[in-house]
Protein backbone atom coordinates (compact mmCIF):
# COMPACT_ATOMS: atom_id res chain seq x y z
CA UNK A 1 0.00 0.00 0.00
CA UNK A 2 1.35 3.72 -0.93
CA UNK A 3 1.06 6.23 1.90
CA UNK A 4 2.20 9.67 0.82
CA UNK A 5 2.83 11.50 3.64
CA UNK A 6 4.32 14.85 1.87
CA UNK A 7 3.46 15.48 -1.98
CA UNK A 8 6.89 17.72 -2.22
CA UNK A 9 10.17 16.06 -1.54
CA UNK A 10 12.58 18.47 -3.62
CA UNK A 11 14.59 15.42 -4.53
CA UNK A 12 13.51 15.82 -8.45
CA UNK A 13 14.40 19.94 -7.98
CA UNK A 14 18.01 18.89 -10.03
CA UNK A 15 15.72 17.66 -13.02
CA UNK A 16 16.22 13.76 -12.13
CA UNK A 17 13.43 11.51 -10.62
CA UNK A 18 13.71 7.96 -8.95
CA UNK A 19 13.14 4.74 -10.45
CA UNK A 20 11.98 2.01 -8.24
CA UNK A 21 15.25 0.81 -8.06
CA UNK A 22 16.86 3.95 -6.38
CA UNK A 23 18.47 4.48 -9.53
CA UNK A 24 17.91 8.61 -10.28
CA UNK A 25 17.40 9.75 -14.31
CA UNK A 26 16.83 13.32 -15.80
CA UNK A 27 13.25 13.86 -16.29
CA UNK A 28 13.74 13.80 -20.07
CA UNK A 29 14.90 10.43 -20.23
CA UNK A 30 13.17 8.13 -22.48
CA UNK A 31 12.21 5.94 -20.00
CA UNK A 32 10.43 9.37 -17.93
CA UNK A 33 8.87 10.34 -21.09
CA UNK A 34 7.01 7.22 -21.58
CA UNK A 35 6.06 6.89 -18.26
CA UNK A 36 4.26 10.97 -18.54
CA UNK A 37 2.94 9.50 -21.34
CA UNK A 38 1.81 6.65 -20.16
CA UNK A 39 0.17 9.20 -17.11
CA UNK A 40 -1.17 11.50 -20.01
CA UNK A 41 -3.26 8.13 -21.04
CA UNK A 42 -4.68 7.50 -17.87
CA UNK A 43 -5.83 11.18 -17.16
CA UNK A 44 -7.22 11.40 -20.70
CA UNK A 45 -9.61 7.67 -19.40
CA UNK A 46 -10.68 9.56 -16.89
CA UNK A 47 -12.11 12.57 -19.15
CA UNK A 48 -13.51 10.22 -21.13
CA UNK A 49 -15.27 8.11 -17.95
CA UNK A 50 -16.31 11.35 -17.00
CA UNK A 51 -18.12 12.24 -20.28
CA UNK A 52 -19.92 8.82 -19.92
CA UNK A 53 -21.06 9.20 -17.19
CA UNK A 54 -22.84 12.43 -17.76
CA UNK A 55 -23.73 10.60 -20.67
CA UNK A 56 -25.69 8.32 -18.53
CA UNK A 57 -23.76 5.41 -20.38
CA UNK A 58 -21.93 4.23 -17.30
CA UNK A 59 -21.85 0.70 -18.87
CA UNK A 60 -18.11 1.09 -19.55
CA UNK A 61 -17.25 2.85 -16.68
CA UNK A 62 -16.39 -0.34 -15.23
CA UNK A 63 -13.64 -2.06 -17.97
CA UNK A 64 -12.39 1.90 -18.09
CA UNK A 65 -11.48 2.11 -14.43
CA UNK A 66 -9.93 -1.74 -14.90
CA UNK A 67 -7.70 -0.06 -17.41
CA UNK A 68 -6.31 2.55 -15.69
CA UNK A 69 -5.32 0.53 -12.54
CA UNK A 70 -3.42 -1.47 -15.64
CA UNK A 71 -1.78 2.01 -16.45
CA UNK A 72 -0.85 2.56 -13.11
CA UNK A 73 0.89 -1.05 -13.38
CA UNK A 74 2.45 -0.34 -16.75
CA UNK A 75 4.24 2.99 -14.81
CA UNK A 76 5.39 0.93 -12.31
CA UNK A 77 6.71 -1.52 -15.00
CA UNK A 78 8.41 1.08 -17.02
CA UNK A 79 9.81 2.64 -13.33
CA UNK A 80 11.45 -0.89 -12.90
CA UNK A 81 14.99 -0.96 -14.94
CA UNK A 82 16.43 -4.75 -15.85
CA UNK A 83 15.77 -7.15 -18.02
CA UNK A 84 13.63 -9.67 -15.84
CA UNK A 85 10.50 -9.20 -16.79
CA UNK A 86 9.25 -12.07 -14.27
CA UNK A 87 6.53 -10.23 -11.73
CA UNK A 88 7.08 -10.14 -8.08
CA UNK A 89 5.82 -9.64 -4.86
CA UNK A 90 7.35 -6.59 -4.64
CA UNK A 91 7.96 -5.79 -8.49
CA UNK A 92 4.96 -5.24 -10.57
CA UNK A 93 5.05 -6.08 -14.71
CA UNK A 94 2.11 -5.90 -17.22
CA UNK A 95 1.43 -9.75 -17.79
CA UNK A 96 -0.24 -11.79 -20.59
CA UNK A 97 -3.55 -11.73 -18.54
CA UNK A 98 -3.77 -8.28 -18.47
CA UNK A 99 -3.22 -8.19 -22.73
CA UNK A 100 -6.15 -11.02 -23.02
CA UNK A 101 -8.61 -9.15 -21.26
CA UNK A 102 -8.03 -7.00 -23.60
CA UNK A 103 -8.29 -8.87 -26.63
CA UNK A 104 -11.26 -10.25 -25.42
CA UNK A 105 -12.97 -6.82 -24.81
CA UNK A 106 -11.72 -5.55 -28.17
CA UNK A 107 -13.94 -8.72 -29.98
CA UNK A 108 -17.03 -7.95 -28.08
CA UNK A 109 -17.24 -4.98 -28.59
CA UNK A 110 -16.75 -5.57 -32.44
CA UNK A 111 -19.62 -8.30 -32.40
CA UNK A 112 -21.73 -5.23 -31.81
CA UNK A 113 -20.61 -3.54 -34.47
CA UNK A 114 -20.96 -3.31 -38.47
CA UNK A 115 -17.38 -3.44 -40.46
CA UNK A 116 -15.71 -0.33 -41.34
CA UNK A 117 -16.32 0.95 -44.47
CA UNK A 118 -14.22 4.78 -44.15
CA UNK A 119 -11.92 5.68 -42.08
CA UNK A 120 -13.59 7.81 -39.38
CA UNK A 121 -13.26 11.48 -37.70
CA UNK A 122 -12.24 11.18 -34.06
CA UNK A 123 -15.36 12.81 -32.66
CA UNK A 124 -18.69 12.30 -32.53
CA UNK A 125 -20.88 12.14 -28.85
CA UNK A 126 -18.95 14.26 -25.70
CA UNK A 127 -17.86 10.87 -24.22
CA UNK A 128 -16.83 9.32 -28.03
CA UNK A 129 -14.32 12.27 -28.96
CA UNK A 130 -13.16 12.13 -24.88
CA UNK A 131 -12.36 8.41 -25.70
CA UNK A 132 -10.55 9.24 -28.94
CA UNK A 133 -8.71 11.65 -27.51
CA UNK A 134 -7.53 8.94 -24.97
CA UNK A 135 -6.98 6.55 -28.31
CA UNK A 136 -4.78 9.33 -29.42
CA UNK A 137 -2.89 10.15 -26.75
CA UNK A 138 -2.28 5.83 -25.91
CA UNK A 139 -0.73 5.73 -29.33
CA UNK A 140 1.37 8.41 -28.44
CA UNK A 141 2.42 6.61 -25.29
CA UNK A 142 3.22 3.35 -27.33
CA UNK A 143 5.46 5.47 -29.49
CA UNK A 144 7.15 6.45 -26.46
CA UNK A 145 7.96 3.31 -25.06
CA UNK A 146 8.75 1.92 -28.52
CA UNK A 147 11.89 4.60 -28.30
CA UNK A 148 12.55 4.11 -24.49
CA UNK A 149 12.95 0.17 -25.62
CA UNK A 150 15.17 0.88 -28.48
CA UNK A 151 18.24 2.13 -25.81
CA UNK A 152 16.84 -0.03 -23.25
CA UNK A 153 15.40 -3.29 -21.65
CA UNK A 154 11.38 -2.88 -21.63
CA UNK A 155 8.97 -5.69 -20.81
CA UNK A 156 7.45 -5.96 -24.50
CA UNK A 157 4.20 -7.14 -22.96
CA UNK A 158 4.14 -3.35 -21.96
CA UNK A 159 4.34 -2.13 -25.61
CA UNK A 160 1.50 -4.66 -26.59
CA UNK A 161 -0.58 -3.76 -23.46
CA UNK A 162 -0.37 -0.15 -25.15
CA UNK A 163 -1.18 -1.38 -28.64
CA UNK A 164 -4.36 -3.00 -27.68
CA UNK A 165 -4.91 -0.40 -25.58
CA UNK A 166 -5.42 2.06 -28.29
CA UNK A 167 -7.58 -0.75 -29.91
CA UNK A 168 -9.67 -1.10 -27.43
CA UNK A 169 -10.28 2.38 -27.03
CA UNK A 170 -10.83 3.04 -30.89
CA UNK A 171 -13.76 0.26 -31.02
CA UNK A 172 -15.22 1.26 -28.11
CA UNK A 173 -15.53 4.57 -29.69
CA UNK A 174 -17.44 3.38 -32.32
CA UNK A 175 -19.69 1.13 -29.65
CA UNK A 176 -20.29 4.45 -27.53
CA UNK A 177 -20.80 6.42 -30.80
CA UNK A 178 -23.25 3.98 -32.16
CA UNK A 179 -26.04 4.78 -29.95
CA UNK A 180 -25.09 8.17 -30.43
CA UNK A 181 -25.81 8.46 -34.36
CA UNK A 182 -22.98 6.20 -35.58
CA UNK A 183 -19.20 7.16 -36.93
CA UNK A 184 -18.64 10.72 -38.72
CA UNK A 185 -16.98 9.31 -41.50
CA UNK A 186 -14.13 10.75 -43.41
CA UNK A 187 -14.82 11.91 -47.09
CA UNK A 188 -11.75 12.17 -48.64
CA UNK A 189 -10.83 15.41 -50.84
CA UNK A 190 -14.96 16.96 -49.11
CA UNK A 191 -13.05 20.23 -49.41
CA UNK A 192 -11.74 20.54 -52.31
Amino acid sequence: MVKLNKIYTRTGDDGTTGLVDGSRRSKADARMHAIGEVDEANSALGIAIAALERGGRATHVAGLRRIQNDLFDLGADIATPGEDFEPGEMTLRIVQSQVDWLEGAIDAANEQLDPLTSFILPGGSEAGAALHLARAISRRAERALVSAAAHEAINPLATTYLNRLSDYLFVLCRLVNKDAGGDILWVPGASR
